[in-house]
């Protein structure tokens, strides 16, 4: 694989690139070893080198994030990443049926992968801390490669496109809050351990434990499921109240302490 020219492709030329990327023979393990992991690092060690060696200055003061405690953040951030990729294709794999598309590990994976290239190309501008409103750009663009690429790798039909999308987007919210509790408290320093028969995610850390219900996140893909299939009928009714409505009900299954929009 060129990398270089499959990111021009998806960048400059989503719709024809999804064609080719549909077609293409892969597996897991070249897929994050040729694309992921190296895409993926350029945010992990621009921020690295952005916040520890640069820093931000700001009236005259400049704070820097100390060597140490920024090569931890980047490894962990790193690592994080790349599971949240697997994860969120878990989450594509398993909402195609809903949409109308068909079940496809591999391709749900491209799918995911692929459309992070924007966020992931995006992280070079973490060098520059002030420029981080760019990233948060370059991430909305992956947003519309996601969109764009649905129909043709989940074969999901175009008008159930965007709510596929939508419930992706929640869902991807939900996983993110979730990663920066557990980031956040291996920072300070913590150690981690799974019950596996009670199905919680504890995260010991010096100012407690902090416990993940791993049990409650299926029943909260249901509902957010459930919410985006409301959207898709409101969709194509014309009924912008009960759009609304839904999208309230979507926000309201995000647990407490996710951003609300």
């Amino acid at each position: 694989m060129n990398i270089i020219a499959r990111v021009k492709e998806i960048l400059l030329t989503p719709k024809p690139a999804w064609s080719i990327i549909e077609t293409e023979e892969t597996n897991t393990a070249t897929l994050y070893t040729q694309y992921i992991m190296i895409l993926a690092a350029i945010q992990a060690v621009a921020g690295f080198i952005g916040m520890s060696l640069f820093g931000i200055s700001a009236f005259g003061v400049s704070v820097r994030i100390p060597l140490v405690t920024g090569l931890v953040q980047m490894v962990l951030g790193y690592g994080m990443a790349l599971a949240m990729v697997y994860v969120m294709a878990l989450i594509a794999d398993a909402l195609a049926p809903s949409f109308g598309g068909q079940k496809n590990p591999m391709n749900a994976l491209k799918l995911v992968a692929y459309s992070s290239t924007a966020a992931m190309v995006g992280g070079i501008f973490a060098l520059i801390p002030a420029l981080s409103p760019l990233t948060f750009l370059a991430a909305l663009y992956s947003l519309y490669l996601l969109y764009l690429g649905i129909p043709t790798l989940m074969k999901a039909p175009q008008e159930k496109a965007l709510p596929y999308t939508a419930v992706l987007v929640v869902c991807a919210i939900v996983v993110g809050v979730i990663s920066g509790t557990i980031l956040g408290a291996v920072r300070g320093g913590s150690s981690m351990g799974m019950g596996s028969a009670t199905g919680q995610l504890s995260v010991e850390t010096p100012k407690g434990s902090v416990n993940v219900d791993v049990t409650k996140l299926e029943a909260l893909s249901k509902r957010m499921e459930a919410a985006g299939k409301k959207i898709e009928k409101a969709q194509q009714s014309g009924d912008q109240a009960a759009i609304e409505q839904a999208l309230k009900e979507m926000q309201g299954a995000q647990p407490e302490g996710a951003p609300k929009q």
